[in-house]
């Protein structure tokens, strides 16, 4: 009797074991040890929002002064040093088209927003980058990237330097959620600027519950900016698996799909350049991108490829922000900017 009580104990422990893993609903609210993205952190001690309690370093975007020796600009200038040399061209003027399969828009946003000015390019970079006649300068409508290495924002200095609209890192993985999110998503908001989410995604993770998980934890509101995922390799990250390229692609497909049902806007893709090698070329040419190209113009790094978005440095500096910051470009004039983000069904072209 008393060895049965023991099997009883034990059995009763191990299914309780069991309970407990990541794959069940509830574990998504918990916080796990998967270290999703990148270990770079900034220079300045930064302040926890009170939200959560996270325990695996989140998506530095440019915050560190402490960068490793190999930067964002050295791994660009290798990554075109070793692919054949696109065909010279001059960017030309940007002119709104239609995309091929326009994404549907859940409402338009508030008019007061869009009759709001837009304000012009005011920011510091720490490594300015000459982009020539392409410098991202000449476009009319420029914003930030932001996630908890930022700290407190004042974001009516950020919006006063210069920006636009802001994306703000939302969820990693399937348990991620950076601390700082509902803040910033609420403030940016009460500055003016627009704004939108973006999900760094996890290859160890599947992409349903990923889609689960933001959904739970970013807002439907009138007038956000579609929803964006966030692909790249990252070898800091805990996860080691590089999928194949069909599986990358399968993945991408499930998530965006449960983000476009649930938002009723397509996702963006934001990507690097080593990842839209390996897996991008080609793909989803119906589907808007935001693509990382600090050492050159996306026409070199992206050959042939059309864009919404453009994050042109990751070293950006703004009286709103302590230490560094990613800072973009919208591809259009502040017409084609006024249209798209209010839900007409324009973008504009690549070259």
């Amino acid at each position: 009797m008393r060895l049965s009580g023991v099997v009883i104990f034990s059995v009763a422990a191990l299914c309780l074991a069991g309970c407990s893993s990541t794959s069940g609903v509830d574990a998504l609210q918990m916080p796990s040890n998967e270290t999703t993205s990148s270990v770079m952190r900034p220079s300045a001690p930064v302040e926890a929002a009170p939200e959560t309690a996270e325990l695996a370093p989140m998506r530095s975007d440019a915050a560190a002064d402490n960068a490793p020796p190999f930067s964002m600009v050295e791994e660009e200038e290798a990554l075109l040093a070793s692919s054949p040399a696109p065909q010279e061209s001059i960017e030309p003027p940007a002119e709104p088209i239609a995309l091929m399969s326009p994404p549907k828009r859940l409402s338009r946003a508030a008019p007061a927003m869009l009759a709001s000015p837009v304000t012009r390019y005011g920011f510091r970079d720490a490594k300015p980058i000459n982009f020539g006649k392409v410098s991202p300068r000449r476009l009319a409508v420029h914003g930030v990237d932001i996630s908890r290495w930022q700290g407190n924002i004042n974001w009516d200095k950020l919006r006063a330097q210069g920006a636009n609209f802001a994306y703000i890192k939302a969820t990693d993985g399937g348990d991620h959620l950076d601390p700082m999110f509902m803040k910033n998503w609420r403030n940016a908001d009460a500055a003016g600027l627009k704004r939108g989410a973006y999900h760094f995604f996890y290859w160890c993770r599947t992409a349903g519950e990923q889609a689960d998980w933001f959904i739970r934890n970013v807002p439907r509101v009138e007038g956000a900016l579609p929803p964006v995922i966030d692909v790249e390799w990252n070898g800091e990250s805990s996860c080691k698996r590089r999928p194949s390229r069909q599986k990358v692609l399968e993945k991408m497909q499930v998530f965006m799909d449960k983000l476009e049902r649930h938002y009723g806007q397509r996702p963006i893709i934001y990507t690097a350049p080593d990842f839209y090698r390996d897996n991008l070329r080609g793909a989803f040419p119906d589907y808007p991108f935001w693509l990382r190209a600090v050492a050159a113009h996306p026409s070199k790094v992206y050959p042939g490829r059309k864009w919404v978005f453009w994050q042109y440095s990751g070293s950006g500096l703004s009286h709103g922000v302590r230490g560094r910051i990613d800072l973009n470009v919208f591809h259009g004039d502040e017409r084609a900017w006024r249209a798209w983000a209010g839900g007409q069904t324009t973008v504009a072209d690549a070259d």
